[in-house]
């Protein structure tokens, strides 16, 4: 799965953690080269002219880890640092083949309820849409 840090960064932070903490004894030893919080700036993109800019500041969560010469990384939003550990455990985990089995089913889990969550949201969202005539 090659979008799995994009779903591990928007997972259940209860269940990642969770999930993560069963995976510590089958890692063995693990380096933490990072763990930190802080603010990054929000690039969004301007449709009408195709110019990129910086919206704000968003508040997020960094770990970086290693086993040998193998790193894990994670990032998440707000000020969670287990969380952002534990996705980075998950990310060791699969670069080490560890538990990979169990990783991607968590993840897989993980991506089908973000796609219904989102699906859901963007349910309620067109259920306000307003149609009206222009003259």
């Amino acid at each position: 799965m090659d979008d799995t840090l994009s779903v591990l960064a928007r997972a259940d932070a209860s269940k990642l953690k969770g999930f993560a903490e069963t995976l510590i004894p089958d890692l063995g030893e693990i380096e933490v080269l990072q763990s930190q919080s802080g603010l990054v700036m929000l690039p969004m993109r301007d449709t009408a002219k195709g110019v990129a800019f910086h919206l704000g500041e968003v508040l997020m969560s960094e770990a970086h880890i290693r086993k040998g010469d193998v790193q894990g990384y994670g990032m998440r939003r707000g000020h969670d640092l287990e969380a952002s550990m534990a996705m980075a455990l998950i990310d060791l985990a699969l670069a080490t083949n560890v538990r990979s089995s169990d990783c991607k089913a968590f993840c897989d889990a993980q991506a089908e309820a973000l796609q219904q969550a989102d699906t859901d949201a963007l349910r309620r969202v067109e259920a306000t849409r307003v149609n009206m005539e222009t003259f």
